[in-house]
């Protein structure tokens, strides 16, 4: 039973608000530890919205849990697989191809087109944590702010996860609203690109120099050669960063064509093949690939490979648990009911659908944080409203799209993605606010305004 049931919504909107506040205050003002703010707000926020004392440890370690659950092997091998390229000098061989195909001067660019690419079919913290040995090359060579490249990888990455199937937020919000799938691609790509070139490319740029920051040491440098001999070829690295891409691929188009009803989703060899294509054992296919590519073939031994990985694993622990932390805030905030609160006060207005399809998913979003769970809640709160409401093929898809592009709109302190990009970029608190949350907030609101000139042309 939710013991937050019986409270007044107003309370739990000004706990949310105080909430959030107080976090802000105790890292960017008082410099208390991310990790430990967050642990104490969580747990004076769970005790403010009626978690019993004695369960409060339980709910604290489960939210936690459940986060790690799908950060810590996602993290960790990404952070494997993106020492060995960058020692190896792959990284250095791919930041050569792409300075070469675009031109130095378009650097931040071609980061953002092979990153928009990169990010169609592989979620948005794995395809990030991949592409980070390429983006700390190309900025080691270009010199300035790692952010100046940074950004307008991530900016794409924010469209494509958002926006496009078949990442779980639209292709969930399709199922529940009874829209399209091909179609929601083909508005979503409409509506994306210019969101992405403005949002994503532009922004990027325009947030990168206004913030400087120099290079992390997570993977190594250049000159951190672990791996000696020969730089690997390009088409040893170009077929290291396709192979997740491939088997990521596998998993989540067959979950698209079960949707679909092209497949069937009980079949043993669908159930085998989105094994192999979940993100963990992708990465962990690849990373022993990886081993055998610039390692074992290399006739490097197995010391020298076990040092690589230990010195992959040590700096992003402190990432790990700070994710963690930050998802367990969000596990709070949904258990409370906070986001419900929000939507049922916002449904009392009478909005437009979809306005109320943006609005209901950014609501969600800013409670909990997740973008998944905010396109899929705000999909079934609308439901009903659209099934009643005579809609067209065309609208549904749309309407898909506003709550996809509610999703993603205001990430912060309670969103586990915010706390993992913060830590590999090693960016304070305060600057992920004024850059990637602005840059998120932008992206959503571009392709919103882009879903809403459809609508009106429709």
């Amino acid at each position: 039973m939710n013991e937050t049931a019986a409270l007044p919504d107003g309370w739990l909107l000004t706990v949310a608000v105080l909430a959030v506040a107080v976090l802000l205050l105790l890292i960017i003002r008082l410099r208390l530890n991310a990790i430990l703010a967050l642990i104490l707000v969580s747990a004076a926020t769970a005790l403010a919205t009626g978690v019993p004392p004695d369960e409060l440890v339980p709910v604290l370690t489960e939210g936690m849990g459940s986060t790690l659950g799908s950060v810590v092997l996602l993290v960790g091998l990404g952070a494997v697989l993106g020492r060995m390229i960058e020692v190896s000098g792959g990284a250095a061989v791919l930041a050569d191809g792409l300075l070469r195909l675009f031109g130095e001067r378009r650097a931040p660019l071609a980061l953002s087109v092979a990153s928009l690419l990169f990010g169609l079919p592989i979620f948005l913290d794995a395809a990030f944590v991949v592409m980070l040995p390429v983006i700390f090359s190309v900025a080691r060579r270009m010199g300035g702010s790692v952010l100046l490249y940074a950004l307008p990888a991530t900016g794409a990455f924010l469209v494509v996860h958002a926006l496009l199937p078949p990442h779980p937020g639209p292709v969930g919000a399709a199922e529940i609203i009874g829209a399209d799938i091909g179609l929601v691609v083909v508005l979503g790509l409409a509506v994306g690109l210019p969101a992405w070139y403005l949002g994503g490319y532009r922004l990027g740029l325009w947030l990168g120099r206004r913030h400087d920051l120099p290079v992390p040491a997570i993977f190594g440098g250049e000159d951190d050669r672990e791996l000696d001999g020969p730089p690997p070829g390009m088409g040893v690295l170009l077929f290291l960063l396709l192979l997740p891409l491939g088997l990521i691929f596998l998993d989540t188009g067959l979950e698209t064509l079960a949707v679909a009803g092209a497949v069937d989703p009980g079949s043993l060899w669908v159930r085998s093949a989105a094994a192999v294509g979940a993100t963990p054992s992708a990465l962990f296919i690849t990373v022993l690939m990886a081993l055998w590519l610039l390692g074992w073939r290399r006739r490097h031994g197995g010391d020298v490979l076990d040092r690589l990985i230990d010195r992959a694993l040590a700096p992003v622990c402190g990432i790990i648990v700070l994710t963690g932390a930050g998802g367990m805030f969000g596990a709070v905030l949904t258990r409370s009911g906070i986001g419900e609160a929000l939507t049922g006060r916002l449904d009392a207005l009478g909005i437009p659908l979809l306005l109320a399809a943006f609005l209901i998913a950014l609501v969600m979003r800013v409670a909990q944080g997740s973008a998944t769970v905010a396109a899929t809640t705000a999909a079934g709160f609308i439901a009903p409203a659209v099934e009643a409401g005579g809609h067209s093929p065309f609208q549904l898809a749309l309407t898909v799209l506003a709550v996809a592009a509610g999703s993603i709109v205001l990430s912060h302190v309670n969103d586990s993605g915010f706390w993992l990009v913060r830590g590999f970029l090693g960016m304070d608190t305060a600057t992920m606010l004024r850059t990637w949350t602005v840059q998120a907030t932008a992206v959503g609101a571009l392709a919103f305004a882009g879903t809403c000139l459809l609508y009106l042309l429709s």
